[in-house]
């Protein structure tokens, strides 16, 4: 009974919410609700109490595959299509703020602000790192070997 109701509620609020959707059951038993031309879905699936559903709403990936749910509210289910539609829409709100927000900034290389300022003040960097020496002298050592047996017995 929970999912056919779910999945009358699920077309209502569709029907509210876009023009163009799809429509589909998860395995969960949950109802998903995917805007292709928004790249937004919904899910509506039961919550821990009897007359709650849990609403999530994430974005959808180019290629059509969708990222994970970035916003989610529990919602009485007998609160009606006009309560559920205005989570729906602030849950989506959410999520295109989500992609709004421009990445954090990679262009720095993990060094901690004291040691590129302590490398500032000496007056030099360092390029080679001492694990990378020794991995030098022990390709260097295994070269030598090589060279040295080949030139034993060969």
């Amino acid at each position: 009974m929970v999912g056919t109701q779910l999945r009358d509620v699920a077309q209502e609020l569709a029907a509210v919410l876009w023009r163009e959707h799809t429509l589909y059951r998860e395995r969960s038993g949950g109802m998903v609700i995917r805007g292709e031309h928004v790249r937004r879905w919904i899910s509506l699936a039961p919550a821990g109490g009897r007359d709650e559903i849990l609403v999530r709403a994430g974005r959808i990936l180019d290629g059509g595959t969708t990222a994970p749910a970035r916003s989610e509210a529990v919602v009485p289910l007998s609160a009606g299509t006009g309560v559920l539609a205005a989570t729906c829409r602030r849950l989506l709100a959410d999520a295109a703020a989500d992609a709004a927000r421009p990445a954090p900034d990679r262009s720095d290389t993990g060094r901690s602000r004291r040691s590129r300022r302590s490398a500032r003040r000496n007056g030099r960097r360092r390029h080679t790192g001492f694990s990378s020496w020794v991995i030098l002298v022990c390709v260097a050592g295994v070269i030598a070997l090589f060279s040295y047996t080949s030139a034993m017995h060969g």
